[in-house]
């Protein structure tokens, strides 16, 4: 019998299902090994831009993603968090909305071991998202090229045994422009935090996984489901982690009917 890990919560985000390049089997079997009290889906989970492009089809993959939370919330009780982001912009005339045990919310504050932490997706603190949609689309175009470079980039690093290299977070840390736009990025969320009085803030948004403190600010983003899979975790002590889904290594255990290989990392 497989031993699956307990995490009280649990924040997945910018999964971007209805994207070719979502990892939605990674995600969906990470769920399939773990139990948790509350999951968080902190945005961008469904990609509506790459959805209503001419072509794209709902696929059984991403059904059988929901499948897995419905029997999370069904057989363990899971509570379920969707807090739109700024590819499911289109969640915005249901929100706020609540079935059972899912709700559908802009934000959400989450209180844990006496801590108080604002969730948000982060696309406010985004000049670029927020006012200027057309040109995040546009710069959605470019980093979806990138990311087929990308593929095609590693599939011949395979060919001659070399391990994946990501073209999109060598650009991210290469790029002044990026490192300057990230580190921004994080220093409004911290002070929003700061101004509310609370402990940490948690988002997503900008594909970057982070478990940092600034001050007494405890900021913690849950990167994304379509290079780096990640997942922040909180353990039983209120403590946080980032977790990697390795596929690599999940195959190879599978192969001897073991349970997947996730890396946490503490910070």
């Amino acid at each position: 019998m497989k031993l699956r890990k307990y995490y009280p919560t649990v924040v997945l985000s910018d999964i971007h299902l209805g994207s070719e390049h979502s990892r939605t089997k990674e995600v969906t079997n990470f769920l399939k090994h773990i139990d948790c009290d509350r999951l968080i889906l902190n945005g961008d989970i469904i990609d509506g831009w790459q959805l209503q492009k001419s072509g794209k089809r709902w696929k059984q993959a991403q059904t059988d993603f929901f499948k897995v939370l419905m029997k999370m919330m069904e057989k363990k009780g899971t509570q379920i968090i969707y807090i739109r982001g700024n590819h499911d912009d289109f969640l915005d005339k249901l929100v706020p909305f609540r079935f059972s045990n899912i709700s559908i919310v802009k934000d959400y504050l989450l209180n844990s071991h006496g801590k108080r932490y604002l969730v948000t997706h982060g696309d406010i603190f985004d000049t670029i998202t927020t006012n200027m949609r057309w040109l995040a689309m546009l710069g959605d175009i470019g980093y979806t090229f990138l990311l087929w470079l990308n593929k095609i980039y590693n599939k011949n690093r395979e060919k001659h045994g070399k391990p994946y290299f990501s073209l999109s977070q060598h650009v991210k840390h290469r790029v002044k422009s990026a490192v300057s736009y990230i580190s921004d990025f994080e220093k409004e969320l911290v002070k929003l935090a700061q101004a509310k009085r609370l402990d940490g803030i948690i988002c997503g948004h900008i594909h970057q996984a982070a478990n940092v403190r600034y001050g007494n600010v405890h900021y913690l983003n849950s990167g994304d489901w379509v290079e780096s899979m990640t997942a922040l975790v909180e353990n039983e002590q209120g403590e946080w982690n980032i977790l990697t889904y390795n596929k690599a290594e999940y195959d190879m255990e599978e192969e001897s009917v073991s349970k997947p290989v996730l890396y946490a990392e503490v910070i």
